[in-house]
């Protein structure tokens, strides 16, 4: 399959590292002019430094703000008026026992991990029915379906975010624009090589690390290690595509084979 996204915009949220940065590199690649997205002006813009170097010929803007904000929200949509793929991955995650969890680290949770991508929904999608084109993706979790019990609070807010991709899907019913989620599996990045210090021996090498996070905390897992973030972005880029147009109001999973489930 050829995958080209030429002459469409996309938007990444928190695409200056991580899996956000691999699917702003992925549809870079594939030929969309991609919007570079994180809190720090000066980190977004090294960002698109990055991405120009690996991709010489990239079309890639900054678009910084703190979308948690009403101001970093105006800035991103003022910046960026419309845009035809809409990559909501911004979230926040983190170790916490379940009665230690206050009101105001729920909302917050619910803030940045739900609401950032219902507003952006709102501000993009009708722009995208009225081209009748466009693709919204959600970056979901398998804490979304397994709530893992050291952080219930985020896997809560994940499973929301399933409920909002369907009930978008549903909104933009016939139109030519799709609303899927990406379930992402146990992944290789730095905030996640953190998180899983918290729960190893710190005094451990990563590799061996990694191996006790997998065999005690996430046995599901078929494949048996972190998920590389480029395998994400991967999903990313075909649903994005022209190839995804029959694929909407769906939970696609990028887990290696977390789940226990015979259904996507």
């Amino acid at each position: 399959m050829r995958i080209t996204l030429e002459g469409r915009t996309a938007l990444v949220t928190g695409s200056t590292q991580g899996i956000g940065a691999a699917i702003a590199f992925g549809l870079a690649a594939a030929g969309a002019r991609v919007a570079v997205n994180g809190r720090d002006a000066d980190r977004a813009q090294e960002a698109v430094e990055r991405l120009h170097r690996q991709v010489p010929d990239a079309d890639v803007l900054a678009v910084p703000g703190d979308l948690a904000t009403d101001q970093g929200m105006a800035e991103v949509v003022g910046r960026l008026r419309e845009t035809d793929i809409l990559v909501n991955n911004l979230g926040i995650f983190g170790a916490r026992p379940a009665l230690e969890i206050d009101d105001g680290e729920w909302r917050r949770y619910f803030e940045v991990n739900v609401l950032t991508a219902v507003k952006l929904i709102r501000a993009y999608l009708p722009g995208m029915t009225g081209r009748s084109w466009g693709r919204v993706l959600n970056i979901a979790s398998d804490s979304a379906v397994v709530i893992p019990a050291e952080m219930i609070h985020y896997g809560v807010t994940k499973t929301a975010l399933l409920a909002v991709t369907r009930g978008f899907a549903k909104e933009a019913a016939g139109t030519g624009v799709t609303v899927n989620s990406v379930i992402a599996g146990p992944s290789h990045t730095g905030g996640v090589e953190d998180f899983v210090y918290e729960l190893v021996d710190k005094d451990l090498p990563w590799d061996e690390a990694q191996r006790v996070f997998m065999r005690e905390h996430r046995p599901q897992s078929l494949i048996q290690r972190l998920i590389e973030p480029e395998e994400i972005a991967h999903m990313v880029v075909y649903l994005s595509s022209p190839l995804a147009s029959a694929t909407t109001g769906g939970a696609l999973r990028v887990d290696g084979g977390y789940v226990d489930s015979i259904l996507p």
